[in-house]
């Protein structure tokens, strides 16, 4: 009796945890999608006086400046990716073990970064320039470098590893037997490559053009920086220039719109198509090519390698140097605790909210589906994100908290709007899809039997959770956790448009002095963004050795 009673009472525990993960779970994708409904639903509002104005001076800009930046960088990362991940996986060249690895250090450096630094080293009062004009002539030190084609060489040269890890990895999974059938039947190497390889990798290629143009879409630092117009800095001179909220969401709704055609573009692409690999997965085939041309392949990786990283770190050391140890101040460690504080607290919320999913979706439950939902959050640019969630919380304190406050004699101010939970929500929302990936990998490693047997031993609930899934999850959370903490220390839209008053980071310290064009200044934040920026570059070369 005892036991029956026993057993009756850990089925209702383990029934109420599950719906207990399952009320979560849709909360989370409630959470995500509300932004993108409020900005959708946003034309409700008209926003006659704007709009006339932005189509009678900017908007043709607007969606010109875009297009070609898509364009551009689309075409340069899928150049610069391709080739390298081909060279280091196909040919034999002066230190290509070292460059399998090295040209994965540009993805520690963002974009704003870059854009700095090159401005800092190649306008018109830099020392490329002037050094030019000294010995070289006149002529020769006056080059415009704020144009069109840098903004998207600056791009391009930090977003090409998403491609370049996609295909090396592709390329790394094709069986040698392909190459060498082709080969056979007298293909050349760049015969083989375009009718076999090429094709086989597709899908991976076009998934990593893909992350590098929403990574465009979503920036603002640069363009800010170039003083080139997009949508993201649109939507700031709506919010903070006409302060127009209503009309920043309509702006963010046709940003949404560029992301919706990208994602469409590269789910369209695959079609129905699949592409099957050969079962050996260690690549043993590689061209002999000749010394000239191992030589150029060596010379093209190096050039990268030094434009995308090496350069722009000397130059931050230099100026941090240049600037003294006086800006290892009070603020700068003040800065520094705020970006720890944040990443630190958005890392764990969403690692907590990714295992939460990831428990609902191995449910294989009516809504598993839903929970996918939850992802879409990562193709949200962080303005977009932004002003999604301040309409939301606005709505909120006004329909909920200040009529509450009335009730109860106190002074009617908003709760939600201003205050740190929305700045860690929108990081929470936005890099939610970043920790799924390895805390699903790793929940899918996990046998069930493992679990099943621990259940027949007396674990439940709780102690199943921390004596048998942490412990094995332990890696994979931890590589969430990290990825997560660098992402969010980065993120600077987001961060520039709902952080609370006297809460500024290293993000928005960097877009401050750059802003004023004072780049000494913005080299020692800028350095703590790379350095922390390396380790989830680290643990992508670890992972790839495998």
């Amino acid at each position: 009796m005892q036991a029956s009673v026993l057993v009756a009472a850990t089925s209702r525990r383990s029934a109420a945890a599950i719906w207990l993960l399952r009320a979560v779970g849709l909360l989370a994708v409630l959470c995500v999608l509300a932004p993108i409904l409020v900005v959708v639903f946003s034309w409700s509002s008209e926003q006659t006086d704007i709009w006339q104005h932005l189509i009678a001076t900017q908007l043709g800009g607007l969606l010109a400046n875009t297009l070609t930046l898509l364009v551009g960088v689309g075409i340069l990362v899928s150049l610069l990716g391709i080739a390298l991940a081909w060279f280091t996986v196909m040919c034999d060249f002066p230190g290509r073990g070292w460059f399998e690895w090295l040209l994965m250090l540009p993805m520690a450096v963002p974009a704003y970064v870059m854009a700095f630094v090159t401005l800092g080293v190649f306008d018109f009062g830099g020392p490329l320039q002037s050094f030019l004009r000294d010995h070289v002539g006149q002529a020769y030190g006056s080059i415009d470098v704020r144009s069109e084609p840098t903004v998207i060489v600056v791009f391009s040269l930090v977003l090409y590893p998403y491609v370049y890890m996609l295909a090396r990895s592709a390329f790394l999974s094709q069986s040698s037997d392909t190459i060498e059938a082709a080969r056979a039947l007298g293909c050349n190497a760049w015969q083989a490559f375009f009718r076999v390889a090429l094709p086989m990798a597709r899908p991976a290629i076009i998934a990593g053009v893909s992350l590098a143009l929403m990574e465009t879409l979503a920036d603002f630092g640069t363009v800010a920086i170039f003083n080139y117009d997009t949508f993201t800095t649109a939507i700031y001179k709506s919010w903070f220039g006409f302060f127009n909220l209503q009309a920043a969401a309509q702006l963010a709704s046709i940003l949404l719109l560029f992301v919706a055609l990208t994602l469409f573009a590269e789910r369209r692409s695959r079609g129905g198509r699949r592409f099957v690999q050969g079962a050996r997965l260690q690549h043993r085939f590689r061209f002999a090519v000749s010394p000239l041309t191992a030589w150029m392949m060596t010379l093209i990786c190096s050039v990268v390698l030094f434009m995308a990283f090496v350069l722009p770190v000397l130059q931050l050391i230099l100026w941090a140097l240049g600037a003294g140890a006086e800006q290892l101040n009070r603020r700068f460690f003040e800065l520094l605790a705020h970006s720890l504080w944040l990443a630190g607290i958005a890392a764990v919320v969403t690692v907590v909210l990714a295992l939460v999913l990831a428990f609902n979706r191995r449910q294989k439950g009516r809504f598993s589906s839903v929970y996918g939902a939850a992802h879409l959050g990562y193709a949200l640019p962080g303005s977009v994100l932004a002003v999604g969630i301040m309409l939301s919380f606005t709505y909120i304190d006004n329909q909920f908290f200040i009529p509450l406050q009335r009730v109860f004699g106190m002074a009617p101010t908003p709760i939600l709007v201003g205050s740190l939970l929305t700045l860690l929500a929108a990081y929470w929302i936005r890099f939610l899809a970043v920790a799924s990936g390895p805390v699903e990998s790793s929940l899918e490693r996990i046998r069930p039997s493992l679990p099943e047997a621990a259940r027949t031993l007396g674990a439940q609930g709780a102690t199943l959770v921390w004596r048998i899934y942490l412990p094995m999850l332990r890696p994979g959370l931890l590589t969430a956790a990290v990825l997560v903490f660098v992402d969010v220390m980065k993120e600077m839209p987001a961060t520039l448009l709902l952080r609370p008053y006297g809460w500024d980071t290293l993000a928005v310290r960097i877009y401050e002095m750059t802003a004023e064009g004072q780049w000494q200044l913005a080299a020692l934040p800028a350095l703590a963004l790379v350095a922390a920026g390396l380790i989830p570059v680290i643990i992508s070369i670890r992972q790839s050795r495998h």
